[in-house]
């Protein structure tokens, strides 16, 4: 058996052996080791030259000790560079055995400090939107809120939500409603067919180009803004929701982001902002609706008027109350103070899914849209169907009632937009769209002279000619709101290429 050396891994002139590691060196690398650091180079313990044990091994004849110029000189001059080089070796190799040691304990500890982060990001969450709930709970907004009258279900069962007289539609609420619309009538009436002065012509608003773009109101990583609405006091103020569940509130003066609204677990398909106060409302297919306040950053009231997702939204003229339309084939009618469901009814004989839903100017009536390509007519007070607009051959994507009440305008999967009159119930107009057209938004100005659609692209439209006076393309994807600034000194779009753009002269 060959005796090999610890630090060379050669076979030893003159082995020894360490009594503290029991391992085997070369007399003289040993030698150099203790002299320069004093222990041993296996285990690092204490170790002298007096401590080490000759092997006696049979040797062959030593050379006699070499002249300076001679070549076993040079050789001896090599050996003992040779050996410096297998101690600096040696050493190196433990160094890196200790880097090793030391890089994999740091990265098992990344490892669990970021599972620590993750679970406690979870839970400040899972807390946030806890705490969301349960403020409305509290009381924290709605002073005025009885509790002995809520329902023990807030929308949440179908048993709560049955039509009745004690959660339902009081007389005071109804002589509120009819009130309201006898003040809108006759406000309508003063105007007559009076067009503002500050309203923009059609010639000026054919010349509208894009003169504003932001991208960077919703996230990256789930792309598109899915709904749009103005501010009816102060058009500058601008809101969205995205399809990364956040609600956004933006300022077109300042050009900047007032709030971003998180509670939504999914995307936020329908927003209103209240005209009076600052407060904004959303819907989601996650079946809530928010309620949220502006200046608080923070949601105020969970509505949760259906069963499935909320698939449309609309304020009534009084700002008390919303409707909303839903997946669930329901229309609900509830207030926004209280968070109570005060009617909630569906049409049995027709059993299909609303898509969207409209109040007329007056209040007193409201229009929703079908997934099997119906139009419906309601009287809120009476909470009955009064007329239905069959026509479309697609599901009903979005309707809006002219500024008069005299006209409806209706888009669905069919690439074509219609025009009902309300006082004849019938269809007067049909535009032909281009082929696989998409209509997901229509509106009127505030005076009733123009309609803008969105879709594949954007189109405005001049009332009662119903001629075409603007087109834009500008939008890389599908086009999901646009909204009139005041007397149409702008036009305002959303699309799912994430991004928020401005029209103007």
């Amino acid at each position: 058996m060959s005796l090999v050396c610890a630090i060379s891994n050669e076979v030893p002139e003159h082995p020894c052996v360490s009594p503290v590691s029991n391992q085997v060196f070369e007399r003289r690398l040993i030698e150099k080791y203790i002299a320069e650091n004093g222990a041993d180079p296996i285990n690092g313990q204490p170790l002298s030259e007096e401590q080490l044990i000759d092997i006696k091994v049979s040797h062959p004849i030593r050379p006699k000790a070499p002249s300076a110029t001679s070549i076993p000189a040079i050789l001896k001059s090599l050996q003992d560079e040779w050996d410096a080089v297998m101690l600096h070796s040696f050493t190196l190799r433990q160094q890196l055995q200790t880097t090793r040691q030391e890089l994999s304990h740091a990265l098992y500890q990344h490892d669990a400090a970021c599972r620590v982060i993750a679970r406690l990001t979870k839970e400040v969450t899972a807390a946030r939107e806890a705490l969301a709930t349960l403020k409305p709970q509290a009381g924290l907004v709605a002073p005025q809120a009885a509790p002995a009258s809520q329902p023990a279900a807030v929308g949440a069962g179908g048993e709560a939500m049955e039509v009745s007289e004690q959660v339902g539609m009081t007389p005071e609420i109804i002589q509120k409603l009819q009130d309201k619309a006898t003040v809108l009538t006759t406000e309508r009436k003063k105007r007559g067919k009076t067009v503002p002065e500050e309203l923009v012509r059609a010639e000026d608003l054919s010349k509208y180009r894009q003169v504003a773009s932001h991208a960077g109101l919703h996230s990256a990583s789930v792309p598109g803004i899915l709904s749009l609405d103005l501010c009816p006091s102060d058009t500058n103020k601008v809101l969205t929701g995205g399809a990364d569940k956040n609600v956004v509130v933006f300022d077109r003066r300042e050009e900047q982001i007032v709030a971003t609204l998180k509670g939504h677990t999914k995307k936020v398909s329908s927003v209103i902002y209240h005209p009076a106060q600052s407060v904004v409302f959303s819907a989601s297919p996650d079946s809530t609706i928010r309620v949220w306040s502006v200046t608080g950053g923070n949601c105020v009231q969970v509505i949760r008027a259906h069963e499935a997702g909320v698939t449309g939204l609309s304020l009534h003229a009084t700002g008390d109350y919303l409707l909303s339309s839903s997946e669930d084939q329901y229309w609900a009618f509830s207030d926004i103070q209280t968070g109570r469901v005060l009617t909630k009814v569906t049409d049995e004989t027709a059993g299909c899914a609303l898509t969207c839903a409209q109040f007329h100017p007056d209040g007193l009536i409201f229009g929703t849209g079908t997934a099997d390509s119906q139009i419906k007519i309601w009287d809120l007070k009476e909470r009955t169907n009064v007329a239905n607009f069959p026509g479309h051959s697609g599901p009903v994507t979005a309707i809006a009632f002219s500024e008069n009440g005299y006209y409806l305008a209706t888009g669905a999967q069919d690439s074509s937009l219609k025009l009902w009159d309300l006082r004849k119930l019938k269809n007067f107009k049909t535009i032909t769209l281009d082929n696989n057209y998409e209509v997901k938004s229509l509106v009127f100005d505030q005076s009733g002279t123009y309609l803008a659609v969105g879709g594949s692209d954007i189109r405005v439209y001049i009332c009662k000619q119903w001629s075409e006076v603007l087109n834009f393309s500008d939008h890389s994807g599908l086009v999901t709101g646009v909204a009139f600034g005041e007397h149409a000194q702008f036009l305002a779009s959303t699309g799912m290429d994430r991004s928020l753009k401005f029209y103007s002269l």
